[in-house]
């Protein structure tokens, strides 16, 4: 059975009178779209949110009711998002920090947060974002505030693509999401790439190559 996020880290942050803010990412692997990050701050003394799990082991209609509850309990939360440009320009690591340092940023200016905070991020750490923050591997399995930021950032990036999709019919993004199913590269090979790819990722990287 996958293990249950909890809220230790942040029972031992609020022991201080201190808040924790959570913060993690979704599409890192995909062939297109952006990386979209986000950062979430639950209030002292808060009870868990029911049904939290990884982002990733969740069907997407579970992930869109914990989305609206995990809104209705934050203190506040930051959305932030590296284009596939930037991330053409920089490399995923670093995109993914700065997707990072928007969420956070947008956290800190949108809502009064009143205490003292620490920062936690899924993975390792990022010196690239630019905040003072702790790192924790497995976050969004193990950490309340880092697997709801990772429920966030997921949703906002599927509802993003599910736009684009519309936009950019033939690639099959209403259901992979920018992922490189078949019918993703089958699109690539008929249509060529959009502004959307990262073209430094492969296969497009091969795929600019042949043309």
């Amino acid at each position: 059975m996958a293990p249950r996020p909890t809220l230790t880290r942040e029972r031992a942050v609020w022991a201080e009178e201190q808040l924790l803010v959570g913060v993690d990412e979704a599409g890192r692997g995909p062939l297109a779209g952006p990386v979209v990050a986000a950062a979430v701050v639950f209030p002292r003394g808060c009870s868990a949110v029911r049904g939290l799990r990884d982002s990733k082991i969740l069907p997407a209609s579970v992930r869109e009711r914990l989305a609206e509850r995990i809104r209705c309990r934050v203190v506040g939360f930051g959305i932030g998002a590296a284009s596939a440009h930037e991330i053409d320009r920089y490399n995923i690591r670093v995109a993914t920090a700065i997707a990072m340092r928007r969420a956070i940023a947008r956290l800190i200016h949108c809502y009064t947060l009143g205490q003292p905070y620490r920062i936690i991020i899924d993975g390792l750490p990022l010196p690239e974002i630019g905040y003072p923050h702790e790192a924790l591997i497995d976050g969004d399995a193990r950490c309340h505030s880092i697997s709801a930021a990772a429920i966030l950032a997921k949703t906002v990036r599927d509802a993003l693509m599910h736009r684009l999709a519309a936009r950019h019919p033939g690639y099959g993004w209403l259901t992979n999401v920018g992922y490189g199913t078949e019918e993703h590269q089958e699109g690539l090979q008929a249509l060529g790439p959009t502004r959307h790819h990262r073209l430094t990722f492969s296969p497009l990287a091969q795929l600019a190559l042949s043309l």
